[in-house]
């Protein structure tokens, strides 16, 4: 069994702070996804770098930082070294540290931070780019005979199922046409969101404001966060799970199993 979760931190420092390490030990996790770490390389503490695991190993990590400091950047932990660690390539994108790419040979594991579309879609036409890169990305990696698991924020909830208030969220970032119509390109594509693979229920969410008061302790939440993974996969496919008792940040983790 392969365990792998995928969180956005909202700042690794100040999650480390409210239990990160602890977590990480506990998770059991093969490989550990981290969004929105909002540091440079040079503040990774030895221990964020190498936390030990719940074997008493350490991980290794491999990390994108935005050339801006306190924003964005992404990271992967993992119980082995990859083939090879790269990010989606391009300037655009690889400035704001969005995506660490692992190849595993067999397979690409991506932890990757979608943008923000932003108030009146201020970053829309740059959010669609990176996804509409994204998808080529993945097919690339198809045509090669890879399987790819794409983990992260994609800061999109895809249908009203995926949020408490989808009407009073018409027309906001995260929830646009266009946002919604691309995760219907991918998913016709044929990559499948790993948790809807298992659950069809509503009122399951990843994400909740912290400018609305106790939305966390009401459940009004968005699903922000997947692993979706290529058609071929399927058959791996064990379990998945969103895990919102996981305190530390605006998100929660969230969890892919496969039997392989």
């Amino acid at each position: 069994m392969v365990k792998i979760y995928s969180w956005n931190v909202n700042g690794i420092r100040a999650c480390a702070q409210k239990g990160f390490l602890e977590w990480i030990a506990a998770s059991d996790a093969d490989f550990v996804c981290v969004q929105e770490i909002k540091l440079q390389g040079d503040q990774l503490t030895e221990e964020l770098r190498h936390p030990v695991a719940g074997s008493g190993k350490r991980y290794h990590s491999f990390w994108a930082f935005a050339e801006r400091k306190g924003y964005s950047g992404t990271g992967i932990y993992a119980l082995r070294e990859p083939v090879s660690v790269s990010g989606m390539g391009g300037q655009e994108f690889d400035s704001e540290g969005r995506t660490v790419v692992a190849d595993y040979g067999g397979f690409v594991l991506v932890s990757a931070y979608f943008p923000n579309s932003q108030e009146a879609g201020m970053r829309l036409d740059y959010k669609l780019r990176y996804c509409d890169s994204m998808l080529d990305f993945c097919e690339r990696m198809r045509a090669r005979g890879k399987h790819v698991i794409v983990a992260g924020d994609y800061n999109i909830a895809h249908k009203p199922i995926d949020l408490a208030r989808p009407e009073q969220n018409e027309g906001n970032a995260g929830y646009l046409p266009e946002e919604r119509a691309w995760m219907d390109r991918f998913t016709a594509a044929g990559y499948i969101d790993t948790f809807r693979w298992f659950c069809k229920e509503p009122g399951h969410y990843s994400w909740w404001s912290y400018r609305a008061p106790k939305a966390r302790e009401k459940n009004i939440g968005w699903r922000l966060d997947y692993h979706c993974v290529d058609p071929e996969f399927a058959p791996a496919l064990s379990a998945a799970g969103i895990h919102p008792e996981v305190m530390g940040s605006d998100h929660c983790p969230v969890s892919l199993f496969l039997d392989v």
